[in-house]
């Protein structure tokens, strides 16, 4: 049985070399995205089995906004990240949010990419060892249990567009103290001590981009 394999990131190096990778494996078929848009569109037509997603693939979408619309598109497609971050909690998050394997860039790929793939086919989760490593300390961490959910990443987004904790409440329907205790919650998630150091951290681990 073939199977298809949709890869999408941002380095023609990754791209060159994780085709000539999966090009070794048997009955394998790939498609290559060349935008988040792209690649929302080849997920839907193609339903492929495995989507192989660099975290800084398309500057126009947040990592996290496209593997949800891709778990949209293609909901039996197994999403692997190929990711600069080995943050064990944003590994936590995305594999909450549906990721199925998480290979961090510092790790050779030759050794780990067709071991990833074959493990997300059989229906199990994949770290590399450097991502398998942080994600164990992340999990001992007393932040191991909040979440970086829809709620905080719209605090998030407003908090980037300059808006005041006041105009958050008001345009989220929300008390003020909560915009307060998730914004202290998120500065604690990322090891920010200001909001603007809050939203650089977002924006490098691909949580969000900054407002156009």
């Amino acid at each position: 049985m073939t199977t298809h394999i949709l890869i999408a990131d941002g380095s023609s190096l990754t791209v060159v070399g994780a085709a000539t990778l999966l090009k070794e494996r048997a009955d394998t078929l790939l498609t290559t995205a060349e935008n988040g848009d792209d690649l929302l569109r080849l997920a839907g037509v193609n339903q492929p089995d495995v989507i192989l997603l660099g975290d800084r693939f398309d500057p126009l979408f947040e990592t996290v906004a496209l593997v949800e619309r891709l778990i949209q598109a293609a909901p039996a497609g197994r999403i692997i990240v190929m990711g600069n971050t080995t943050d064990g909690l944003v590994i936590r998050d995305l594999f909450t949010m549906g990721m199925c394997g998480y290979l961090a860039v510092g790790d050779d790929l030759s050794t780990c990419l067709l071991t990833a793939v074959d493990t997300v086919l059989r229906e199990h989760p994949y770290l590399s060892p450097t991502a398998n490593a942080e994600y164990l300390i992340a999990m001992q961490s007393s932040s191991r249990d909040w979440k970086l959910d829809a709620e905080a990443r719209a605090v998030l987004r407003l908090l980037a567009r300059g808006c005041t904790v006041r105009e958050i409440a008001a345009h989220m329907r929300l008390k003020r103290r909560r915009v307060y205790w998730v914004t202290e919650k998120m500065r604690s998630r990322f090891g920010a001590t200001t909001n603007e150091h809050l939203i650089s951290r977002a924006v490098g681990e691909g949580f969000m981009r900054l407002p156009d």
